[in-house]
Order: C-alpha cells, then sequence, then structure tokens
C-alpha cells in the first residue's frame, strides 16, 4: 500500500476502509512502500481539492497500477459516480493503469464503449481515451463491485493531466457566462437572483422575450426550463446553454420566438453541489429532485424558490405557463430522449407526444422510441411528475435526458461519441422546436435577413424551405389532435469507432 506524503490532508488519514473516505485528496503523494525521502519524478501527486473535484483516495496496488476511490456525495454515502481530479509529477513514457473502485451503481455505459476524459496543461481541451483501453468489469478483489479501469502513458513531464466523469461544467464558468451575456445589455435578456443555495451561491433566472411580452398587463406564453438539479449530470448545461446561445441569438427563428414566448430559465438548481462536486446530492444530502411535493426554505431554497415562482406565475390569470422541461444526464442510455406523464384524458396524453416527435424531426440525436410516458412511484417527487399533477391540461412536463456518452444515428449502428459542441447542439434544436410547436414557421421569412452560417449547420430557413412545416399556419396555442408521426428511429447493436487521441 502506498504510503503518504508529509503534506497529505487530514481528512483522508483513514486508508483502511472505503466506507470511511470523507474529504477529497489534496496533494497526496504516492510513495512506494519502504520509501523514505523527498518524492522524485514519477511519484505521482493526486489532487481534487479544486470546484467540482472528486477523488476520495488512492492506493497504490504496484508500481504501475492505483486503485482509485470516489469520494461519495456530502452527507450521502450512497452515491458514487462522479470524479474529477488532477496527476502532476509524472515521467515520460510512465505508462499507469488506473482503477476506479468503488462506483455505486453497476450499470455504465462503459460497458458499451464510454470511456474517461483527460486534459493536460499543454492540451486544455478535453478529449476522450480511447474505448481500446478501458475495461469495465466485476472485480473479485473489491467485494465483486463494478471496476472501471483505464491504461494511460503520460507522455510530458511538465504537465498536469486532469481525468474527469464527462467533460466538467463548474459553478464559476456558469457565472462568467452570465457575466459575460449581462454585458451585452441586450433588451431581451434580463437575469436576476431567485435566491440562494445553502452555502449562499446564487440561484440565478433568466428571462428570454421582447419587452413587449414583459409590459405591465400583457399576456405571456411561458416555457420553463431548469437544469442541473443532479450536478453531476454536467451535459444538461450544455444543452441549457445551447438553448441559451440561440435564443438570444440574432437568428430569424429567435427572434420569433422571443416575439411570441416568454422564457424562463433557471440552469443550476443546486449550485452547491456543482461546486463540491457531489453527482447527485446537494451539500446536506438531498436529492433535490425528490422534494418538489414539499422543499424546505431552509434545506432546500433554490427549489423552494422556483416552486414559489412557478405556483405565482400558475395563479397569474395573464400567464400560461405552456411548458416545464426539466434537462439530466442519463447514465446508462445512448441518445438524447424525455421522460413524460400518464394521463387518463387521453387526448391530452396523445397532445404531450407531439413535443418530443416534433423534436425528433430537428436533432438527429434524440430518439422517440427511447422517450417514454410513466407515473413511477419513485419519480413522485420530480419536477415533471409534481407539476404535470399541479398545472392544468394546458400545460406540458417533461424531463430532458442526454446520454453521458453518445448518440446513434437512426439508420445506422455507429455510436458517434457526444461533444461539447454536440450538448450545445441538442439545446440549440430543442429551442427551434417551440416555432414548430407553434406553427410560426412562415413568420420566420418575414424577419429574415442575411444570416452568418451556423457552424456545421446550414442556415434554418434554407432548411425549412427544403422540408416544409409539419403544420399549417395559425395564431393559436399548439395542435390539439392532429399530430406527425415519429421517425421511427430504429435503434441497434453499437459499432465504436476508436476516436483518435494525441495523449
Amino acid at each position: 500500500m502506498a504510503e503518504r506524503s508529509q503534506t497529505a490532508p487530514e481528512a483522508g488519514n483513514d486508508m483502511g476502509n472505503e466506507d470511511a473516505i470523507g474529504g477529497n485528496v489534496s496533494k497526496y503523494t504516492v510513495l512506494p512502500s519502504g520509501y523514505c525521502g523527498q518524492p522524485k519524478k514519477g511519484h505521482l501527486i493526486f489532487d481534487a481539492c479544486f470546484e467540482s473535484g472528486n477523488l476520495g483516495r488512492v492506493d497504490q496496488v504496484s508500481e504501475f497500477e492505483y486503485d482509485l476511490f470516489i469520494r461519495p456525495d456530502t452527507c450521502n454515502p450512497r452515491f458514487r459516480v462522479w470524479f474529477n481530479f488532477t496527476v502532476e509529477n509524472v515521467k515520460e513514457s510512465q505508462r499507469v493503469i488506473f482503477n476506479i473502485v468503488n462506483f455505486s451503481k453497476t450499470k455504465s455505459l462503459y460497458r458499451d464503449g464510454m470511456a474517461p476524459m483527460v486534459k493536460s496543461t499543454s492540451r486544455p481541451k478535453w478529449q476522450r481515451l480511447p474505448p481500446k483501453n478501458v475495461y469495465y468489469y466485476r472485480c473479485p478483489d473489491h467485494r465483486k463491485n463494478y471496476v472501471m479501469s483505464f491504461a494511460f502513458c503520460f507522455d510530458r513531464e511538465e504537465d498536469i493531466y486532469q481525468f474527469a466523469y464527462c467533460y466538467p461544467y463548474t459553478y464559476t464558468r456558469f457565472q462568467h457566462y452570465l457575466d459575460s451575456l449581462q454585458k451585452r445589455n441586450m433588451d431581451y435578456f434580463f437575469r436576476e437572483q431567485l435566491g440562494q443555495s445553502v452555502q449562499q451561491r446564487q440561484l440565478d433566472l433568466l428571462t428570454i422575450t421582447s419587452p413587449d411580452n414583459l409590459r405591465e398587463g400583457a399576456e405571456q406564453k411561458v416555457v420553463f426550463i431548469t437544469g442541473r438539479v443532479h450536478p453531476g449530470e454536467t451535459p444538461s448545461s450544455f444543452v441549457c446553454q445551447g438553448i441559451i446561445d440561440f435564443l438570444i441569438s440574432q437568428h430569424p427563428i429567435a427572434r420569433v420566438l422571443r416575439e411570441h414566448l416568454v422564457f424562463k430559465i433557471a440552469p443550476m438548481l443546486n449550485p452547491d453541489g456543482v461546486y463540491l462536486g457531489n453527482y447527485r446530492c446537494s451539500l446536506m444530502g438531498f436529492d433535490l429532485n425528490r422534494h418538489w411535493l414539499d422543499p424546505s426554505p431552509w434545506a432546500h431554497p433554490t427549489l423552494h424558490g422556483v416552486k414559489q415562482l412557478i405556483i405565482q406565475m400558475y395563479n397569474d390569470p395573464k400567464t400560461s405557463l405552456e411548458f416545464y422541461i426539466d434537462i439530466h444526464a442519463h447514465s446508462t442510455m445512448m441518445n438524447g430522449f424525455m421522460y413524460g406523464n400518464i394521463f387518463e384524458d387521453e387526448e391530452r396524453f396523445q397532445r404531450q407526444a407531439i413535443f418530443p416527435k416534433l423534436l425528433c424531426q430537428n436533432a438527429e440525436d434524440f430518439s422517440y422510441s427511447s422517450t417514454s410516458f410513466n407515473r413511477d412511484a419513485v419519480k413522485a417527487g420530480t419536477g415533471r411528475r409534481f407539476l404535470g399533477g399541479l398545472l392544468d391540461h394546458t400545460s406540458y412536463c417533461y424531463t430532458l435526458e442526454v446520454s453521458f456518452y453518445s448518440y446513434i444515428i437512426g439508420g445506422t449502428t455507429a455510436a458517434v461519441p457526444y461533444t461539447e459542441e454536440a450538448y450545445m447542439k441538442l439545446g440549440r434544436n430543442v429551442a427551434r422546436t417551440f416555432l414548430d410547436y407553434y406553427r410560426l414557421n412562415p413568420l420566420v421569412e418575414r424577419v429574415a435577413i442575411p444570416m452568418p452560417r451556423l457552424r456545421n449547420e446550414e442556415t434554418e430557413v434554407e432548411r425549412r424551405k427544403e422540408k416544409p412545416p409539419p403544420y399549417k399556419y395559425t395564431l393559436t396555442r399548439g395542435p390539439a389532435r392532429n399530430h406527425p408521426n415519429g421517425k421511427g428511429d430504429k435503434k441497434s447493436s453499437v459499432n465504436h469507432k476508436d476516436p483518435s487521441n494525441s495523449f
């Protein structure tokens, strides 16, 4: 077993019991057994004491192999999935095997070709490790728990390497992003602080709409979007940013949407959990997405603030809360997909299926065949279930899930790993789908001006000229009975490509 350096943190002193992990390792130097003296190059130094970091313990198995233990969520030992740590003091060409040994979930996309993320000081863009270097198996040495092992070769001695479960998206990054938007002084973008977390971090609420829609007495059609209630589900933030970036742009579709709808977005419901590097829980160990029924103003303040606002809007006769979408990431399934509610009213149930079917037509990575509608007892406290019971038949509540790993394009069997850009593209497509839902397509060309092409995309106006809108134009609310058939996007067995990797 590895010996501790003299600077190792007190919180990790108990190296004999994995259940006793109490904090992140801090500049923890792994020294060979029996070694005395100053650390040398190749004596790895692990660190997770930074924002959104997570690594609770390191055991050296041999000269080349290390067992790594995820720190459980604060005040809740049940959840151990997210990891995010750095390694430094490496030797050039040093080869290692890292074993993540204490996942709390058995099912994982690591079975299907998913790989951890890596970047380094000189290569700051996140990359996925080659899937051929990643193994996921049940290990007899660790209580028959599932272990994810990956082989890695350090190639630059001066670099600090960082490994993570998925692309990190921190609270600080989010605040800088919102600050930059605020400085642009857009008259259709409003930022306010709806409340604070237990540790006094901001709960931001964004309103994106034409100023005319906010004048006194104006009737409002509201789309309410939330994200990061589960802090380790980082793809949620990229999807949310994609929605925001599109809605504030000068794209003709965005301009039409701002004229007709009011978008309320709370992109980070669990800022403490995000900051601390938790996977599912808040600072106090609560899975906030099970507390919508009766959120406490002191234990679940962010949830309490959002719920109060939604109830206030629901009781306002001038406000029609038309959509609630809560964005998550999924650890065992491919693609983007949705969960919806089950209703006794067959017509309402059928109408609820329209939005995901339209999204399936707009987004190649969205799967309608994976979309499902349920009323599971275990989901009773979720935002989707609670608000689906509170709001009336004109409102639709969904959970939007997106894979931590990849999507499969219809008609193929190849898994395409998600990138940060691909997650944001899904967000843009979510926003655009409201144009189809409200049948506002003919208005786009009236406001269209020559626009630069979005990266890697044809312009929306050109695309829609080739493909007529699914509905005839009318200015009423979304369609009632008639809805398009889904794509029938059939998914089959997966063939994983080995992505290029410069490490």
